[in-house]
C-alpha cells in the first residue's frame, strides 16, 4: 500500500503535537484506519488521523498468517476491518532457549525437593514466554508499538505483544464496545489545541515584553507581583468562552484567574531567562532585577577579584560554575546560571572583568 501524505498547509506544526494527548498514547484505532492514515511531511514515521498526530498504536485481532525468522515473528492481524503486518522481535530469553534447548535440563542433586530451584523456575518462565509469543493461525494477538512503512507496506513494529486467552470472547467484546467510544469522544473530534496554543504563546510573549519594558523604563531594582499585575490586564479577555450549538457551555477560568496565571507564567519565564530572581523565597514575593541589583554585581566582582589571586585560578581565572557556587554561598541560593551569565556580560562590558576563555573570568 502506498503511504498517503498530508498537505503541508493542513498539517499542524510539529511544535504543537505534544499538546494533543493522543500523541503520547498508544492509539486504539481500527486496522483499516491505521492502514489509511496520512503520513507527516515534517517528520517521517508520524501519521495523522483526523489531524491527531500518531506514531504508536494498540491493536487486537486474529492471526491470519505467520512467518518465523531467526530473530522475529511476522503475524498478520485481522480485527475485522483490515489486516496489518506485525513485526514481533524475539526476546533474548526466547532466543537462548532455542539455541540450547537442553541448557536448563541438567540435574542438580544439591537442591532439596520442595525448595526453590532458580534453574527450574527460569525454565518455566521461558516455556511460558514461548507459549505467549509463538501464536498459531486463528489465535488472538494483542500488539502495541510504533507504526512504520516498509516497502510501501504499513506495519506495526511491536514493542509489546502476547497471545490473549479469550475462550468466551470477553476480551473481544469489551474491546469492541470501548473502541467506538474512543472514536466518538476523541479520535473523530479534531484537536482544538492549535489556536489556543498560539494565543497562549502570543499572550505570554507580550506579557514578558511588557514587564521587561516596565523594568527598563523605570530602572526598577526590585518589585512585587502586584506592582506589574495591572500592566497585563489588557491581555486578558473578559469575554465568555463561545461554544458551538451542539456543545454545552464550558465553565472557564475567570478574568482574575487568567490574569494571575498569565503573570505567574511570565515571571517564571523571566526567571528562566535570568532577568529576575528571588533573593529569598518567602511568602512576601520580592523579585530582584538582575541587571539593576548592585549588591549582586558587587558580590560577583569581589568573588572573581579575590579568587583570581589564588594559585588554582591565577592562570586561567575562575570558572563560571565556581563563581556560581560562591555566589550562592555568599549572596543567594536562588541565583541561576542564566542570571549569573547576564551579570558577567554586564561586568565585562564595563571592563570590570575579562574572559580568558569561554567559561573563565579574571580581573585586569
Amino acid at each position: 500500500m502506498q503511504a498517503a501524505t498530508m498537505d503541508p498547509s493542513e498539517e499542524p506544526p510539529s511544535v504543537l503535537w505534544g499538546l494533543d494527548p493522543v500523541f503520547s498514547a498508544f492509539a486504539r484505532l481500527y486496522v483499516r484506519d491505521i492502514l489509511q492514515m496520512t503520513e507527516s511531511t515534517q517528520v517521517p514515521g508520524i501519521y495523522f488521523y483526523n489531524s491527531h498526530p500518531i506514531y504508536k498504536v494498540d491493536a487486537l485481532g486474529t492471526v491470519v498468517y505467520k512467518r518465523e525468522r531467526e530473530d522475529f515473528f511476522c503475524y498478520g492481524v485481522d480485527d475485522g476491518t483490515g489486516v496489518i503486518n506485525c513485526l514481533c522481535w524475539k526476546s533474548n530469553l526466547f532466543r537462548e532457549e532455542e539455541d540450547d534447548p537442553g541448557k536448563s535440563g541438567g540435574k542438580h542433586s544439591d537442591v532439596s525437593p520442595g525448595s526453590f530451584n532458580p534453574v527450574t523456575e527460569l525454565k518455566k518462565l521461558r516455556e511460558a514466554q514461548q507459549k505467549n509469543c509463538r501464536l498459531e493461525i486463528g489465535e488472538l494477538l494483542r500488539v502495541r508499538g510504533p507504526v512504520k512503512t516498509s516497502r510501501h507496506q504499513r506495519e506495526i513494529m511491536a514493542s509489546t505483544y502476547y497471545k490473549v486467552d479469550d475462550p468466551v470472547m470477553a476480551v473481544q467484546i469489551a474491546w469492541m464496545m470501548e473502541i467506538p467510544q474512543l472514536y466518538r469522544q476523541c479520535y473523530d473530534k479534531p484537536p482544538q489545541l492549535q489556536h489556543k496554543a498560539e494565543s497562549d504563546t502570543s499572550s505570554l510573549s507580550k506579557a514578558t515584553n511588557i514587564i521587561k519594558d516596565f523594568l527598563k523604563q523605570k530602572s526598577v531594582s526590585r518589585f512585587r507581583p502586584y506592582d506589574v499585575q495591572d500592566l497585563l490586564q489588557p491581555l486578558v479577555s473578559c469575554q465568555p468562552q463561545t461554544t458551538s450549538a451542539d456543545q454545552e457551555p464550558e465553565a472557564g477560568p475567570s478574568a482574575c484567574q487568567q490574569l494571575r496565571q498569565l503573570l505567574k507564567e511570565a515571571l517564571e519565564l523571566l526567571q528562566d531567562e535570568g532577568i529576575i530572581y528571588r533573593k529569598v523565597k518567602s511568602q512576601d514575593e520580592i523579585y530582584h532585577v538582575t541587571a539593576q541589583d548592585k549588591d549582586l554585581l558587587i558580590a560577583v566582582k569581589d568573588i572573581i577579584r579575590e579568587d583570581s589571586k589564588r594559585e588554582k585560578y591565577a592562570e586561567k581565572g575562575c570558572h563560571i560554575l565556581h563563581i556560581l557556587s560562591a555566589v550562592r554561598q555568599r549572596h543567594s541560593l536562588n541565583v541561576s546560571k542564566a542570571a549569573l551569565e547576564l551579570v558577567l556580560r554586564s561586568l565585562e562590558c564595563n571592563s570590570d572583568i575579562v574572559s580568558t576563555s569561554e567559561h573563565h573570568y579574571t580581573v585586569f
